[in-house]
C-alpha cells in the first residue's frame, strides 16, 4: 500500500488538519457533486462526534462555510476567511461561480450533533440538498480519518483507499509495513528514499517531484519565519499569548555572547516548533505533517538541522521528507495519525517517529538505523491523550510539539550510534499503538470531556 509523500505533507491552513482541513474539503466535494442539479436550492450540514464537542474551537464551523463558499484549505486565503464567512452569515445564501444560488443560514442550517455519532469514525459529517419545497434531493456523509484525508461513507464501508494512495500494485515498492519496507531495502540496495523516489516517479517526473518536494519545504520554513515575527494573544478565548518570537529574540541575543549553554539545541527545536503551532492555532498557512495538530515536529528538526550543520541543501530536504514519509504512511496504514481515533500519540507520536526516521537518514543512517530511531520515538509517546482545553489546538498541543521535536533529534542520534539491531519492531510498536488507542476512552481522543481539558474550570 503506497501513500504519497503529498499526501501526508498537505499545504493548508490551520487549526487542525482533521477539525479544519478535513470539513472545507469534504463540503467543497459535496457542493461539486450538487453542481449540475438545478432543482437545488437550501444545503444543511451537520457535524457529529469529535467534529461537534470541538468544532467551535477547531473553526470547524468556518471550514464548512468556506468548503461550501467552494474554497479549499490548500488555495483559499487566510487573510479573507473571515469576510467570506461574515457575508454568509449575514446573507444566508451561498454564491459560487458556476452553481446557483443556495439558501444556507449557518444558525439553523449548521448543526452540531454532540448526541448522534455517525458509525465508522469519530470525525463524521453529514450535508443534505433540499428542493424548493423542503423534499430532500441528496444526502451524503463524509468522515475526517485524520491529516486532512477525507471519505464519504461508501468509500469508508469500502475500506477504499484514500487521497491518492494506491494499492501497491502499481509502484515498485509496494510495502506496507515496516518489515516489509526492511526486506526490499536490503534486496534492491536503495535506500528508503530511493525507494520512495522510485514509487513517485510512477506518476510524475524526477523534476516534479523535486518542485513538490521543494515546496513543502519552502512552505514549512516560511510558516516558522512567520511564527518568529508574530506576537500578542492567540484567538479562541483562552488568550494564550504567542512565546516563539520572544524566546526567538532571548536566544539571537544570547548567540551573541561566547557563553556555554548546554541546553541550546532542545531550545532552537523549541522555538521552531512552537513558532508553526502559535501559526497554525492562528489559522494560518501549515503543511500537515502528518496533521496540523502535530505540524511543528518535522519542520522544527529540518530547521535545526540546517541551523547546527554545515552542507545542507536541496537534497538534504528531499530525503528527508521522502523518509518520514515512508514511516508515516506505514503508520497510517497499520494504525492511525488521527487525534479523535487514538490520541495524540497518533499526532504527535507518528510526527516525531517520522522526523527521528527523516533526521537518521540525513545522517547517513542504514535502513535499520531509521527503523530504530522511528520505533524509538513513537515508543515513547504511546498512550498521550488528546485533551485540548477549549477545544483549541493550543494547550497542551503547543508545547508537546516542542517535545516532540526533542525526542525525534535523541531517538535519531540514540538509533545512529548502534548497528540497527533492537528489541522492539517499529511494526509492534504501530500496533501497540494501535490496540492502546482502541482501548482509550473517548473522552481522551479529542473532545475535550476528559483530562486537562476539564481540570482547569475557569477555562
Amino acid at each position: 500500500m503506497f501513500l504519497s509523500v503529498f499526501d501526508l505533507y498537505k499545504i493548508g491552513i490551520g487549526p487542525s488538519s482533521s477539525h479544519t482541513m478535513g470539513p472545507m474539503t469534504a463540503a467543497s466535494r459535496f457542493l461539486q457533486a450538487i453542481r449540475d442539479d438545478a432543482r437545488v436550492v437550501r444545503l444543511k450540514a451537520s457535524l457529529h462526534g469529535s467534529l461537534a464537542f470541538t468544532g467551535v474551537g477547531h473553526a470547524s464551523d468556518r471550514a464548512v462555510i468556506l468548503g461550501l463558499s467552494g474554497y479549499l484549505p490548500a488555495t483559499v486565503d487566510p487573510d479573507r476567511m473571515d469576510d467570506i464567512v461574515a457575508t454568509v452569515r449575514a446573507s444566508g445564501l451561498l454564491e459560487r461561480e458556476g452553481h446557483t444560488t443556495y439558501r444556507f443560514d449557518p444558525a439553523t442550517d449548521l448543526v452540531l450533533d454532540r448526541k448522534t455519532p455517525l458509525p465508522g469514525h469519530a470525525n463524521g459529517m453529514a450535508f443534505e440538498a433540499h428542493d424548493a419545497s423542503g423534499g430532500l434531493l441528496l444526502r451524503k456523509t463524509y468522515f475526517s480519518i485524520g491529516g486532512g484525508f477525507v471519505v464519504d461513507g461508501e468509500e469508508l464501508h469500502a475500506a477504499a483507499p484514500a487521497g491518492g494512495e494506491s494499492d501497491g500494485g502499481d509502484v515498485p515498492f509496494p510495502f506496507s509495513t515496516a518489515a516489509e519496507m526492511l526486506a526490499m531495502a536490503s534486496r534492491s540496495g536503495l535506500s528508503i528514499a530511493q525507494m520512495m523516489r522510485a514509487n513517485e516517479c510512477v506518476s510524475r517526473s524526477e523534476a516534479d517531484l523535486d518542485r513538490g518536494l521543494d515546496a513543502i519545504w519552502q512552505a514549512m520554513s516560511s510558516c516558522i519565519d512567520r511564527g518568529l515575527q508574530q506576537e500578542g494573544p492567540l484567538p479562541g478565548g483562552l488568550r494564550v499569548r504567542r512565546r516563539a518570537r520572544d524566546l526567538y529574540r532571548r536566544l539571537t541575543a544570547d548567540s551573541l555572547h561566547n557563553t556555554l549553554n548546554p541546553l541550546l539545541a532542545n531550545d532552537w527545536l523549541a522555538v521552531y516548533a512552537m513558532a508553526v503551532n502559535e501559526e497554525n492555532a492562528a489559522g494560518g498557512r501549515v503543511v500537515t505533517a502528518p496533521t496540523n495538530g502535530a505540524a511543528g515536529v518535522v519542520p522544527a528538526v529540518m530547521r535545526y538541522f540546517q541551523h547546527f550543520h554545515d552542507g545542507v541543501d536541496a537534497s538534504t530536504f528531499r530525503t528527508f521528507l521522502l523518509t518520514s514519509a515512508a514511516i508515516g504512511g506505514v503508520i497510517k496504514r497499520n494504525a492511525s495519525i488521527s487525534g479523535a481515533e487514538v490520541g495524540c500519540q497518533g499526532e504527535v507520536g507518528s510526527a516525531s517517529a517520522m522526523a527521528a526516521a527523516g533526521l537518521a537518514a540525513i545522517m547517513g543512517a542504514t535502513p535499520e538505523q531509521i527503523e530504530n530511531a522511528a520505533e524509538i520515538a513513537l515508543e515513547h509517546h504511546l498512550g498521550m491523550t488528546c485533551d485540548p482545553i477549549g477545544g483549541l489546538v493550543q494547550v497542551p498541543c503547543i508545547e508537546r510539539n516542542a517535545f516532540g521535536a526533542v525526542k525525534a533529534v535523541t531517538a535519531a542520534s540514540l538509533a545512529t550510534k548502534a548497528d540497527g539491531k533492537h528489541f522492539v519492531p517499529l511494526d509492534a510498536c504501530i500496533e501497540t499503538m494501535r490496540q492502546t488507542g482502541v482501548d482509550m476512552n473517548h473522552k481522551y481522543k479529542e473532545t475535550s470531556l476528559g483530562g486537562l481539558a476539564v481540570n482547569l474550570p475557569e477555562c
